[in-house]
């Protein structure tokens, strides 16, 4: 996939970058494999808004993407690429010999046609799902499950791979893309490959409506409030009142460590 500018026609789509689709090769998705995908506006089960800032932006459908490979020991062929709103992956659609459909997120050098399966006996191939203690050392893989049978949790954006540097006894050591290091059991299973569309970095939206299509709705800074408001507000001038970046509830933010426990499976942390 491959960045494409758009012509300055005007001033909205002179800084407009988005990502071609030529290699999508199925529009509508498999209504088999959807559920509807109602708006929450930031709120939880309570009506209590947890998330600010969301609200409005284009109807969605969900796609059932399978994390966990239910489909085991059977062989699977790819039949298309498709596009997914909810993630900034795209997804394969996968057909088995059984019969049965399911969607799983695109690897990198993954093509039509290909066949692929999830079993402790596959070849260690891309698209292919193995437990970790069957897949070779140095191997990059990607929605890696953090406890057997869960599905998959780590490595499941776009571009994003996870290395499996060692394994001592019923561990395996993983570089994590963050840098960390840390360990789980040789039972989770994972996907070989690296994610495709890591150029969804490089995106740039361009104008401020493509951010509402997406259900972002505009946020005010918190120096631009006043002190009832927010710890920012207040002050002559522009003033930073010289404190660390908190939020409006006063917890540190913008790079502050929050975590307090201590995890012994993470040996290297992201951070020094």
């Amino acid at each position: 996939m491959a960045i494409v500018k758009r012509k300055p026609r005007n001033s909205s789509l002179r800084a407009q970058q988005f990502i071609c689709s030529k290699d999508l090769t199925k529009k509508a998705p498999e209504k088999s494999l959807t559920a509807p995908l109602p708006k929450t506006g930031g709120r939880n089960a309570y009506g209590r808004i947890t998330v600010r800032h969301r609200g409005g932006g284009a109807k969605r459908l969900y796609r059932l993407v399978d994390f966990k490979r239910v489909n085991k020991d059977v062989e699977g062929t790819v039949r298309a690429f498709e596009y997914d709103p909810n993630r900034n992956v795209s997804i394969a659609l996968i057909v088995y010999k059984s019969g049965a459909k399911s969607y799983m997120l695109r690897p990198d050098n993954l093509r039509i046609g290909d066949t692929i399966m999830a079993s402790a006996k596959a070849e260690a191939k891309v698209g292919n799902s193995l437990p970790l203690k069957s897949i070779p050392v140095g191997f990059f893989v990607h929605n890696v499950e953090l406890y057997p049978g869960q599905g998959g949790k780590f490595a499941r954006s776009a571009g994003t791979s996870v290395q499996l540097v060692a394994r001592e006894d019923e561990r395996a050591i993983l570089k994590m893309p963050s840098g960390e290091v840390r360990t789980i059991g040789v039972e989770n299973w994972a996907t070989v490959g690296t994610l495709s569309n890591a150029d969804y970095r490089n995106i740039s939206l361009g104008k401020a409506g493509r951010t509402r299509h997406r259900g972002w709705r505009p946020s005010v800074r918190g120096m631009a409030m006043n002190p009832v408001d927010h710890p920012h507000g207040g002050g002559e001038g522009r003033s930073k009142s010289g404190a660390h970046p908190v939020t409006p509830w006063g917890k540190c933010c913008k790079g502050a460590r929050t975590r307090k426990r201590k995890n012994s499976a993470i040996l290297k942390r992201r951070k020094k």
